[in-house]
């Protein structure tokens, strides 16, 4: 029996806006300093013809997702644009009604087809990675869910329930999930506040002596500047993963710079992230015994550590367990599906970063799957401006044990976000390190 809550994609457009740097950004050895977005606008019809348009937005981030000795940066760009165009019209093929989940797995299920299109057309000499795949497609997914809430009047949050969805979560997952719904994983009403986590990255300036160059665009230019601004209580330390000295020196300063920003009484919390460079759990078992014996102020404060070796746990399966003793581990990059969750898991990871650049669907499942699992969970952003943030932010307040999250376009590419604010100033304008996540409680992803 169909159900009457089913809607089927109608259209799917697809367009760029190209998003400058204000300051550059280094992880991983690699350097951004400029992007596109890529934006969504998805329209959904129910059986009786009611109809609503959903709108996505997300950063192209093919350094950070396709980083390859194959392919470089100027011909993964381009690809990845490509991609999100094939993956809106793959979106729309079926044309059949049915529940925003199924819309959206069959959306990934049709990832592997479009990348092979993508590389024939291309004459690329790899296909685009399942993360890259994933960062294209996502604000086509964004869009899908804004609109399905939208045409229901209702938060893309409420359809997530056995009155809206088809299948129960063992149709997605596997049996543990027999029964559930991504409603029992979701929360009815955004957080209120969450705090923002701010990011450090490799170049970014501690104090002035740091500055080679100011900017001079009247929006802090160091981490204690920053910190004064935005009274900041979380810090995301970009690492280098293969220099141990750099990688405990580089906390330590951090720690001296925020402790006489904050001055004494205040408490503030770090995550660090590796971006996939150490060696092994032995290199950050060193790390995290240096940062001790340096500051155990510091050490006390580190709340996780981010993606410390090899994306691919498959063909480099490194264990992490010990390193996940001392503090929890939580995987990013490698986190492109079920498998690979299950897979980090047996490896010794203890936690998960959710990216709104991954999907909403496939955030809604790996969220529920890792709160089934009882792992760590935090939200991550891509550098993520306008609505791209809110959607991310979105995510985050709508996830229960979602403690915290990251928000770093304000720093390295605010433009966008000049459109937004002024609706959204709890989300923009950030005076207590914290973001005003009540705000997002509109119809669809909760902003418009």
């Amino acid at each position: 029996m169909s159900n009457p809550q089913d809607v089927r994609v109608v259209a799917c457009e697809v367009t760029f806006e190209p998003v400058p740097f204000r300051a550059p950004l280094k992880f991983g050895g690699r350097v951004v300093d400029r992007t596109d977005l890529i934006n969504a606008a998805v329209t959904v019809e129910r059986r009786d013809g009611q109809t609503a348009t959903g709108h996505g937005s997300m950063p192209v981030g093919n350094v950070w997702a396709w980083p390859s000795s194959a392919v470089g940066p100027d011909q993964a760009e381009p690809a990845m644009k490509r991609f999100a165009g094939g993956a809106g019209r793959a979106l729309t093929a079926s044309g059949g009604y049915g529940d925003v989940i199924e819309h959206g797995h069959r959306l990934l299920e049709s990832h592997a087809e479009t990348a092979r299109e993508v590389q024939a057309g291309s004459d690329l000499p790899e296909p685009l990675p399942p993360l890259a795949q994933l960062v294209a497609a996502s604000p086509i997914d964004a869009a899908l869910h804004d609109a399905v809430g939208r045409v229901h009047d209702r938060s893309s949050f409420d359809v997530l329930g056995p009155e809206f969805l088809n299948r129960d979560l063992s149709a997605y997952l596997d049996g543990r999930f027999a029964g559930e719904y991504l409603d029992r994983y979701t929360l009815r009403a955004p957080k209120v506040t969450m705090p923002l986590y701010h990011l450090v990255g490799a170049l970014d300036p501690l104090t002035n002596a740091d500055v080679e160059k100011p900017i001079g665009d009247g929006l802090p230019e160091t981490l204690a500047e920053w910190i004064a601004a935005d009274g900041l209580t979380h810090f995301k330390i970009k690492l280098a993963g293969d220099d141990l000295d750099w990688d405990v020196d580089r906390v330590l300063r951090v720690e001296r710079v925020v402790a006489e920003a904050k001055g004494q009484g205040a408490a503030w919390q770090y995550s660090c992230d590796f971006n996939e460079k150490c060696r092994d759990a032995a290199y950050v078992v060193e790390f995290l015994d240096r940062v001790k014996a340096g500051s155990p102020g510091a050490f006390d404060r580190i709340q996780y550590l981010e993606q410390p070796t090899h994306r691919d746990l498959f063909a480099h399966p490194i264990p992490v367990h010990e390193a996940a003793k001392i503090k929890p581990v939580v995987i990013d990059e490698s986190l492109t599906g079920y498998g690979a969750l299950l897979r980090a898991v047996d490896l010794g990871y203890s936690g998960v970063a959710l990216k709104a650049c991954k999907g909403q669907t496939e955030s809604l499942l790996m969220g529920a799957a890792a709160q089934k699992l009882g792992l760590f969970l935090c939200v991550q952003d891509l550098t993520c401006p306008g609505a791209s943030f809110l959607h991310s932010a979105s995510l985050a307040a709508r996830i229960p044990t979602v403690a915290a999250i990251e928000g770093n376009g304000r720093q390295y590419c605010p433009a966008p976000n000049a459109a937004w604010a002024p609706r959204y100033p709890g989300l923009f304008e950030i005076t207590d390190g914290t973001v005003r996540t009540a705000e997002l409680d509109g119809p669809g992803l909760g902003f418009k």
